[in-house]
């Protein structure tokens, strides 16, 4: 019997049961996850938020101006006044400046010409054909490690990921006799959770850094914030990460997801993959098989031949002195390629997806691949609606100079205080992620937060790339347990799938241990890495002179 003819079968047994009753957990959160829902559901869009905060910048600096308040930078040792944004001028200026403010906004154009790359390596398949190949004849042993390290570097896709490696999870565990519940809790963690974290250079390090750059700049007019500024850590990270979302699964979801089957004497069947709950992945060959077809292994090996030549090529323009963008006097990190980072990287992921497109099939002609790119840029429209207003809110914080003075003054404060700096980093890691439970957008929050703390950490002598990765670990771990995210949503839409009786209630006691262990684990080795003095990535200082 084919496992497609046994599958229909116990298909049609099921139908043959009464309807289980849902869990009453799935209407809603009780106790405190149930107030952040409530209070979430009450913040208006991230669009409307930074408009809002917009208008109580403009409002604040005609009063702040009105009464007088200044400080004095300590690095120029210059009287810095707020100024009034409801003045004639600085009114007409709004205005006139709107356009300049968005296409000047650092993100802006680093993430649309990056994603022109990502698009044809994402739609030719080579982005999902990749994170099969990583579980794919992986041992029992190593699938839950394999499974969450494509995950974490899977952010490269995007939100695509989720799509991708949830269904393809619940599958990889399903082939080997293992709950398909548990591998779609591993790929949700290491997904989502493990979304700041990963093994290449993605678009988040690109768009933080940008948001960075634009937040130091408050300070220091020169200051720029690379996107490789993290890179040294965040690769380490994606393995630890891993290894931590192993040990959770290992030692305590494996055994919750038996424990609910148990409890609930739930028919074997019922954790089974039917027909309808394979992924909507067009390059996925059998109805219950993630391994890749014999054309696929071979894109993927001429892709891989195609990164290495493009690899070699990118740092023999870097590094031999005879090339054009060569700076053996200046140092390498002044390279037109370092400093441009992102036409590299769009043009790594343009030649490696139009290889493996070209092999397997999925580019038939010219056309396809301006097509490709035009789809992949669909996906970033909400970010640029988002962006405008972000620019905006920006531009006004720093012509009002209520920027500087918040950090200015606030910096006062943390230096009264006197706090060690383990102290001030976990506290800083804390408030990034209670505000992660409202604000799930990662770069909404950081345009919120960056332009205030950022200057504040800098005036005590942190560097903006130190203040980014901390941002970073707070960031994403609360991710898979913030009832506001969408993706949150999506992975329980999968769990029932697997799982049909399990609701919110469900999907939070095998989300939090994730959550915990990872942020808990990842500062831990934050901590470590920063008093070892290792560099976070190429040009990045621990510290800020002021």
């Amino acid at each position: 019997m084919t496992g497609s003819t046994r599958i229909k079968e116990k298909d049609n047994a099921k139908r043959e049961k009464p309807q289980e009753k849902q869990d009453n957990n799935q209407d809603g959160m009780p106790g405190f996850l149930g107030w952040i829902e409530k209070v979430g559901n009450k913040l208006p869009d991230p669009f409307w938020l930074f408009v809002i905060l917009s208008g109580v910048v403009a409002v604040s600096s005609w009063l702040a101006s009105r009464a007088g308040l200044k400080a004095t930078d300590p690095a120029s040792g210059e009287e810095i006044h707020v100024e009034s944004l409801l003045t004639g001028e600085n009114i007409s200026r709004m205005v006139t400046d709107a356009v300049e403010n968005f296409i000047a906004f650092p993100p802006l154009g680093v993430i649309l010409a990056t994603m022109l790359g990502v698009a044809v390596a994402e739609q030719t398949g080579l982005l999902a054909a990749m994170v099969r190949s990583m579980v794919d004849k992986v041992s029992p042993k190593m699938l839950t490690f394999m499974l969450a390290l494509a995950g974490v570097t899977g952010s490269v896709a995007s939100d695509a990921i989720y799509v991708i490696i949830i269904p393809l999870g619940a599958m990889a565990f399903h082939a080997i006799g293992r709950s398909p519940v548990v591998g779609a809790m591993v790929a949700f963690a290491a997904s989502s959770a493990g979304f700041n974290s990963s093994l290449i250079l993605n678009i988040t390090d690109l768009l933080l850094a940008g948001i960075s750059t634009s937040a130091a700049q408050l300070v220091d007019d020169a200051y720029d914030v690379s996107p490789l500024a993290n890179i040294f850590f965040v690769i380490p990270s994606a393995i630890v990460l891993s290894l931590v979302i192993t040990a959770v699964t290992e030692f305590y979801v494996d055994k919750k997801a038996q424990a609910l089957v148990d409890d609930d004497h739930i028919d074997e069947d019922e954790l089974q993959l039917d027909e309808t709950n394979q992924p909507d992945d067009a390059h996925l060959t059998d109805d219950d098989d993630i391994s890749l077809t014999p054309l696929e292994r071979k894109g993927l090996a001429w892709a891989g031949v195609t990164l290495v030549v493009t690899l070699a090529a990118f740092f023999a323009l870097l590094l031999i002195p005879a090339s054009p963008f060569a700076r053996p006097e200046e140092g390498f990190m002044e390279s037109p390629l370092i400093q441009a980072i992102a036409i590299p990287i769009t043009l790594i992921f343009f030649a490696t997806g139009l290889v493996y497109g070209l092999v397997v099939g999925t580019i038939n002609e010219a056309a396809d691949i301006p097509k490709f790119m035009a789809k992949g840029l669909e996906s970033l429209l909400p970010i640029l609606v988002l962006f405008f207003a972000v620019s905006q809110f920006l531009a006004w914080f720093q012509w009002s100079n209520l920027g500087p003075w918040t950090a200015i003054k606030g910096s006062e404060l943390l230096q009264s205080w006197d706090l060690p700096n383990m102290v001030l980093f976990a506290a800083f890691v804390l408030m990034v992620t209670t505000i992660n439970l409202f604000i799930t957008s990662g770069s909404a929050q950081w345009a919120l937060m960056a332009p205030i703390v950022v200057p504040m950490m800098m005036y005590i002598g942190i560097s903006p790339e130190v203040t980014q990765m901390l941002y970073r670990i707070g960031d994403s771990p609360s991710n898979i347990i913030t009832p506001m995210s969408p993706y949150f949503a999506l992975a329980l839409t999968f769990l029932q799938k697997y799982y049909k009786k399990a609701g919110v209630g469900t999907l939070m006691s095998l989300s939090l241990p994730y959550a915990v262990s990872m942020l808990i684990g990842w500062f831990v080795f934050f901590i470590i890495w920063y008093f070892l003095g290792i560099p976070l990535g190429p040009g990045s200082p621990m510290g800020y002179e002021v």
